[in-house]
């Protein structure tokens, strides 16, 4: 359960990061020598106490139970990741590099599965202020859990051997060599941020009113990104801020749909054509009816709607609701949800016309800057910047917003890539390619910003690889299971014939029971556990 805590206190909220290998050494400390069943049961009471307090946002304004029920589900990973732990370290010693190949196959699994998976609270999310993010540009989120669970599981070694014992210079020497290595290898790693630079502008319109009511003042919430922009144009006219090449709205801004309501259009195109600019606009589309469309669309001066992007991954419960009939038996809040949103099929690139040539942007929209092949999908069809479009007023004054740009910030790093980070509410801010946020904005304020961001065209070796280093990595954790697994098995059919321990503490010397005082169904729990 420390372990558990210590992972929340790593997270954004808190942001003490060196907490994330600490969490991990004492998650590997506590299965090393136990049975799988116990493995199980630590790696469950160690996500509750991780995931129960980072998830605490998403049950803000609807309940206990949703939230509850999150953070259970994401903790059954960990419990299956704890009892595989068990099993590699049944025989009494921290296999540092079998546990941070298990985080990271826990997190290809929990990233994927069920309805698409939820990848909040990765082990990656926790460094987006340390200097272990530049191995972000190396093998992308799945290399940085990887890195950050290594630097965990070899703490856990030495911890072990001084528990133990084992003080000769050589075994502690070599496990505590190898995490000084590891973490000062973070600041060789090169993070290039030089590129031709674009003038950007973030419009942080602010919302009449916190929680799921919020859209219900939906024409005010557009006013308010209406005159800001405006603002922003007096304030380039009064040389507070240098003139942008792209001005950037965050989600839901116009919850009205600009392409079916003329007064939004209408206030769209004044905004626009005060300053004289392209604008990124993030909109709710009615269509396909009966569903509607999370969508960020892009107007150009002079010209109008010229392109547009819709979500490709809705947020399952949130943006709609699988097998609504059987949740429902659970609880009636999956009928707040009325309408459900669409499935975008095409990744989206936006060309920007700007004083200095075309620039190429790639859009993501709220949740879906946690997904790796969403975040990678634009930066590999040539997009220059990537803009995250947010909307967190349903989750009030909590650290939803802080964790979601801290996401934003690896993401910068991994594709060596400026981000605009934009939300109707914050925290906003306007990210450098090594994941540095400059202008960051507070929540529920209004808030123009702005700045100079570098743009870049080359690739980054994780943009290179791609997908690779997790399937591999998460390959190798579950052969080195797989392994160990029948290793034990061989070992306690070699006690059952012979009533001898098995090498290395495999089976306790207690275990060692007269044959005529031990069952048959005792032998069989034992095999199965």
């Amino acid at each position: 359960m420390l372990g558990g805590l210590s992972l929340w206190l790593a997270f954004p909220g808190t942001a003490w990061w060196p907490m994330a290998p600490v969490g991990v050494m004492l998650m590997s400390l506590s299965t090393i020598g136990t049975t799988a069943r116990r493995g199980f049961l630590l790696g469950l009471l160690g996500g509750l106490a991780c995931f129960l307090p980072t998830l605490h946002w998403s049950g803000i304004y609807v309940g206990d139970t949703p939230w509850i029920a999150l953070s259970v589900t994401e903790s059954l990973y960990l419990a299956f990741m704890g009892m595989a732990i068990a099993v590699v370290q049944r025989r009494g010693a921290v296999r540092p590099g079998a546990v941070a190949a298990l985080w990271v196959l826990q997190e290809l699994f929990r990233s994927n599965v069920p309805f698409g998976g939820f990848p909040w609270a990765r082990l990656a999310w926790t460094t987006a202020d340390s200097p272990l993010v530049r191995f972000a540009s190396i093998a992308g989120a799945p290399g940085l859990t990887f890195v950050v669970a290594l630097l965990g599981a070899l703490l856990a070694l030495v911890v072990f051997r001084l528990a133990t014992g084992q003080l000769s210079l050589l075994r502690l020497l070599v496990p505590t060599a190898a995490t000084a290595l590891v973490g000062a290898s973070a600041f060789v790693v090169p993070v290039p941020t030089e590129g031709k630079p674009l003038q950007v502008v973030g419009v942080q319109g602010n919302v009449p009113t916190t929680g799921l009511d919020f859209n219900a003042q939906r024409r005010a919430v557009l006013d308010n990104h209406v005159a800001t922009t405006k603002q922003a144009a007096r304030m380039v006219a009064d040389g507070k801020i240098a003139s942008p090449e792209l001005v950037v709205w965050p989600e839901n801004s116009s919850d009205i749909d600009p392409t079916r309501n003329a007064d939004a259009a209408t206030g769209i195109a004044q905004a626009v054509g005060a300053v004289g600019v392209p604008v990124i606009v993030g909109a709710v589309l009615q269509e396909p009816a009966p569903k509607v469309s999370n969508t960020s669309m892009l107007y150009l001066p002079g010209r109008g709607l010229v392109d547009q992007y819709v979500k490709q991954h809705p947020v399952p419960f949130a943006e709609y609701m699988p097998y609504r009939s059987f949740f429902r038996q659970f609880s009636d809040k999956v009928d707040l949800l009325t309408t459900e949103f669409a499935h975008g099929k095409q990744v989206g690139v936006f060309d920007i016309p700007t004083r200095s040539g075309t620039v190429k942007v790639g859009p993501v929209i709220c949740f879906e800057v946690a997904y790796d092949a969403v975040t990678r999908a634009p930066v590999d069809r040539g997009a220059q910047l990537l803009i995250v479009q947010t909307n967190n007023a349903t989750f009030g004054y909590t650290a939803e917003s802080e964790q979601q740009l801290a996401i934003s910030q690896v993401r910068a790093v991994e594709h060596g890539r400026s981000v605009v980070h934009i939300s109707t509410v914050g925290v906003s801010g306007l990210i450098t390619p090594d994941g540095v946020v400059h202008d960051r904005s507070e929540l529920f304020t209004r808030k123009v910003l702005a700045g100079e961001l570098p743009l870049r065209s080359a690739k980054t070796m994780a943009d290179r690889w791609g997908a690779i280093p997790e399937y591999v990595i998460g390959a190798i954790a579950g052969l080195l299971v797989l392994i160990a697994w029948r290793r034990t098995r061989g070992e306690r059919a070699t006690v059952r014939r012979t009533g001898t321990s098995a090498p290395g503490g495999g089976v306790d010397p207690s275990d060692k029971a007269d044959e005529s005082t031990t069952t048959p169904s005792q032998t069989e729990e034992e095999a199965r556990d």
